[in-house]
């Protein structure tokens, strides 16, 4: 598999709820970090791991829930940053809809506008698409990305290497 599908497979997990199940396929995670060939994000992704262990189940949870579920700043759902006009965030959140019908794939318990959903999505398809789909979400993710410095969060470094990947992606053609 091309390392790009790696990267985004293993940020979109580090961006997830942490539940039980999360929590069971952390070292498989983890041990699939290290195997990635490009330094960066393989020394960010050992970081953020450190960083999560050293909470413990239970406080990661109230730190996720703190930092992504109760913040209207820094919540995961792309369309709902920039909102001021809800016609215009239901077309965005349509748009979003359409992009995983075109690729074979309906939600059944996310919106699409979620990002770990969004970064899978990429992670099915071939290059050229998955630039289509990080191109459609990257100034959302510029916005969470300028958030979470707000915020002084470490999984700013996530969204980081989300745009690396684009970049990438847009070289490779």
């Amino acid at each position: 598999m091309e390392e790009y599908k790696n990267t985004l497979k293993i940020v979109a997990f580090l961006l997830e709820y942490p539940d039980a199940a999360w929590w069971e396929e952390f070292p498989e995670y983890r041990a699939a970090a290290l195997e990635l060939k490009t330094q960066q994000p393989r020394e960010i992704f050992q970081d953020l791991f450190d960083y999560i262990e050293q909470f413990g189940a239970k406080e990661y949870e109230r730190e996720y829930v703190r930092k992504f579920d109760f913040s209207q700043n820094t919540n995961l759902y792309l369309t709902t940053h920039n909102r001021t006009d809800f016609g215009k965030q239901s077309n965005e959140m349509h748009d979003f809809k359409q992009l995983f019908l075109e690729n074979g794939f309906d939600l059944q318990k996310e919106l699409p506008d979620y990002l770990p959903a969004l970064l899978e999505l990429a992670t099915t398809v071939e290059p050229a698409q998955a630039k289509k789909i990080l191109e459609t979400s990257k100034s959302k993710i510029e916005l969470l990305r300028d958030r979470f410095i707000e915020a002084k969060l470490p999984q700013v470094f996530l969204l980081d290497i989300i745009l690396a990947q684009l970049s990438a992606l847009e070289v490779t053609k």
